[in-house]
């Protein structure tokens, strides 16, 4: 194993340092717990957004902090969930007196972690909304899940929520938000090659040269299949007709009922897309993939929407979810109304994530 390490056990937290130094005025990271939280926490009057998971994902989550995305991001050690004491303290830290929407990836340690935090933060009288993403369309069960995955819809809705937020949105109608976001969200990836977590210092899966992962996990979970390597074009038609040909589908998912002050079951129902829809494309490099490679699969999938009638507005291209080293991509692609346009567009500044400022 090689890597720009001193010892793995202190990865995260000197990760943290150097980034709480380069960002010193704009973030704050906090340690015992660990979390990283905007400098001027908390906003005043202003639903505060929150969001984490495990380390190895860089940008995602701590990178998103900032104006217009993120109040605080809790990270757990490398490809493990942050724990309920780290989400709670978090919570406290930016709640500026409106409540919380906490967006989570469907990842089972994930969802157990922020449940436990939204009960304890709902016991001091600080208003919850849990939100779970759960956009891959690979597969529909996983090592670490029920159900679909959460991925890069995860990064467009804390972009989107967090602009609506800074635009006054309160806590239902920011739920709500991020649940249409969810529901409009598809993704679909691969890996050519493996990664190594630092505390295991060997792969965690065996590739060969002329082989690829189809539908792999961000924590390097096993995809739909494995297959011999294809070109470019190849790869991206495969990725974009699992996302369009999705059918749809409806799940049951737990929210908190303030009313009731008790976990319910929710019914949702996720429409496939239709022709003529607006789209946001997210092409999304896995951590070892050179930008030039995304965009050559970006010219293809722009292509393929055109021919197909899916008009893409806005993009957005580049390692934002990332697991650690490996070389691979994923596609997301995001049904656009007005509504969602307007908060894409509207101003952010964080340290992976700026404009309008």
């Amino acid at each position: 194993m090689k890597k720009l390490i001193n010892n793995p056990e202190s990865v995260v937290s000197e990760s943290l340092q150097g980034m709480a130094s380069a960002y010193a005025g704009r973030i704050y990271c906090h340690f015992d717990p660990t979390f990283v939280c905007r400098a001027d926490s908390p906003v005043t009057g202003k639903v505060a957004v929150v969001s984490g998971g495990g380390s190895g994902h860089e940008p995602m989550h701590a990178g998103f902090v900032g104006l217009g995305m993120l109040d605080a991001a809790c990270p757990g050690q490398v490809f493990t969930s942050p724990t309920p004491d780290q989400i709670l303290e978090a919570i406290r830290t930016v709640h500026g007196g409106k409540g919380i929407l906490n967006i989570v990836k469907n990842y089972s340690g994930d969802v157990m972690n922020f449940e436990i935090a939204a009960e304890l933060a709902h016991a001091e009288g600080i208003p919850v909304a849990n939100i779970l993403i759960d956009d891959d369309t690979a597969v529909k069960d996983s090592l670490y899940t029920q159900g679909r995955r959460g991925v890069g819809t995860t990064v467009l809705a804390e972009k989107i929520c967090g602009a609506a937020a800074e635009k006054g949105y309160d806590l239902d109608r920011l739920a709500a938000l991020c649940r249409q976001v969810n529901l409009s969200g598809r993704s679909m990836g691969l890996a050519l090659t493996s990664c190594t977590v630092p505390a295991k210092g060997t792969p965690t899966f065996q590739l060969g040269e002329r082989e690829m992962e189809v539908g792999i996990g961000i924590h390097g979970e096993p995809g739909r299949e494995r297959m011999r390597l294809l070109t470019a074009d190849q790869i991206t038609e495969m990725l974009v007709r699992s996302i369009l040909d999705d059918p749809g589908y409806s799940r049951r998912v737990r929210e908190w009922d303030r009313a009731e002050g008790d976990w319910s079951e929710v019914e949702l129902i996720s429409p496939p897309f239709e022709k003529g829809d607006r789209l946001l494309a997210f092409v999304n490099g896995m951590g070892g993939t050179p930008l030039g490679e995304l965009f050559i699969v970006y010219r293809k999938l722009a292509e393929i929407c055109n021919r197909e009638g899916f008009p893409i507005i806005r993009n957005l291209i580049g390692p934002y979810i990332t697991s650690l080293e490996m070389q691979g991509v994923s596609i997301t692609l995001l049904r656009l109304d007005e509504e969602l346009i307007e908060l894409w567009d509207a101003p952010v500044n964080t340290p992976a994530l700026r404009w309008g400022i």
